[in-house]
């Protein structure tokens, strides 16, 4: 086997392997000899079969698992002799696989940048921290209390109003035909709550108590059922029954319905809890801040393949008709953005993949790994979202180790993010509410200020040299 560095520049390494003729056939002539005591070919006693008959039955079989095994050595050989930390899987182009000659092949691969990871000690940091005060405790419990609001049916003989509960039976037709899902029986809907389709509420009120009525309306053409939607329809709907709200006390009673001993307990939940969520929206700036500080700590080349992939990411994110998305999956996905859009999807690219590397040679010199556990509480996490699709989720989640693998991602991300915590120095600043959840979403506008911001930077302190 022979190797030969053919080039190297920037971050991109070709080499070119040949592996000879010669050394091939004693290779597959070594697989023959191995695989020659245990061949059972009818017309030969076991074991007892020639070679030449076990190369002409298996012979193309046998070169390939020897070629195989031939580039998979090379490629390790070149990993540990030039020393090379890949960034992307290595290509690999056969110029030459014919048996009886020479096998050459180009073999390509982009490294790892080398760069110096910031002094993470060093790093200042604002933690913002929202005094919690009686008020918003109070607001919090009369939201519970409004979400808890039960019903009574109206003593007097009046009218339907806004904010009745009505209990109706209902059945809708479209072209005097019944659609799936347009009837029921017994329904509680509030009016007021745009529950149903927009006007169908409206026309319940000043209504009365056992009133038939028909209701006719236009599905919205934007409807998320599409076979519904723009379509002319005639609800069919008798109220049975009008209710109203009533006025929920805030005593130890209602704690005790929460499952809570006594008020006293309620507020003091409540409390924690807000204190917790105040804490998550804090740790969220933190995280902000510290990847802005990352991001523009140092700068060097990046992987073009890496970059192309998160081109392609942001691409599709920067697109915001989905059908159009849709209707060009096999198209590239920067097609049809102006030039000004494909370099802010650029420019987004690169500042995710640089923090990417950042954040990974973070966690490589100081050994932070995704352990099984950050998996599977990652795994938990996500079935909280979708409440009774449990088993249908984790289902998926084992069938399909790739989806398990993403949350892999995240997991990382965040012990980076708690490591640099606890290094970083760190300064507490009392803020408002308004200013602790402003900008809650780390958004694609928000990264291609930020990093316009940095490069506007960079000119400043330029023209001072």
């Amino acid at each position: 086997m022979e190797i030969k560095e053919k080039k190297s520049k920037g971050l991109k390494r070709e080499f070119e392997i040949i592996i000879t003729n010669k050394s091939i056939d004693e290779l597959v002539q070594n697989k023959i000899s191995e695989l020659a005591p245990k061949a059972n070919i009818p017309g030969f006693r076991p074991g007892k079969v020639p070679h030449n008959i076990i190369r002409s039955r298996f012979g193309k079989q046998i070169f390939g698992e020897v070629v195989n095994e031939s580039l998979n050595n090379a490629s390790k050989k070149i990993v540990d002799d030039f020393k090379i930390n890949a960034a992307t899987q290595p290509k690999m182009d056969v110029k030459s696989l014919d048996e009886g000659k020479d096998i050459k092949v180009n073999y390509s691969v982009e490294v790892m940048p080398e760069f110096k990871v910031p002094d993470l000690t060093k790093l200042k940091i604002t933690r913002p921290i929202v005094k919690v005060e009686q008020k918003q405790v109070d607001e919090s419990i009369e939201r519970i209390a409004s979400q808890n609001t039960k019903t009574e049916k109206i003593k007097k003989d009046r009218k339907t109003k806004l904010n009745d509960t009505v209990v109706i039976d209902f059945e809708g037709k479209i072209n005097n035909e019944v659609f799936e899902g347009g009837a029921a029986k017994g329904h509680h809907l509030k009016i007021g709550s745009n529950s149903f389709i927009p006007g169908f509420e409206d026309k319940l009120i000043g209504k009365s108590s056992g009133q038939n009525l028909d209701v006719d309306l236009t599905f919205p053409k934007d409807y998320q059922a599409k076979e519904l939607a723009g379509k002319k329809v005639v609800f069919n709907v008798t109220i049975n029954e009008i209710r109203e709200d009533i006025k929920t006390e805030i005593n130890d009673d209602f704690a005790k319905s929460l499952g809570l001993d006594n008020l006293e307990s309620l507020k003091k939940s409540v409390k924690e809890q807000i204190i917790n969520q105040h804490s998550i929206q804090s740790r969220s700036k933190i995280k902000r801040e510290i990847l802005d500080l990352l991001a523009n700590s140092v700068d060097f080349d990046l992987p073009n393949t890496l970059l192309e992939d998160e081109y392609q990411s942001v691409c599709r994110a920067m697109k915001s008709n989905q059908q159009t998305v849709n209707d060009q999956k096999d198209k590239p996905n920067d097609e049809g953005m102006s030039k000004s859009e494909k370099d802010d999807a650029l420019t987004i690219s690169k500042r995710r993949v640089r923090l990417g590397l950042i954040l990974a040679e973070i966690g490589r010199l100081n050994n932070i790994k995704v352990e099984e556990k950050d998996t599977q509480n990652a795994m938990m996490q996500e079935l909280q979202r979708y409440p009774g699709r449990e088993k249908e989720i984790l289902d998926y989640f084992k069938k399909n180790p790739e989806a398990q693998n993403q949350l892999s991602g995240p997991v990382f991300e965040d012990k980076i993010i708690d490591f640099i915590i606890e290094l970083a120095e760190i300064k507490e600043k009392v803020v408002n509410l308004e200013d602790l959840y402003k900008e809650d979403d780390i958004d694609i506008k928000d990264e291609l200020k930020k990093e316009k911001i940095k490069k506007s930077k960079t000119k400043v302190s330029k023209k001072k040299w």
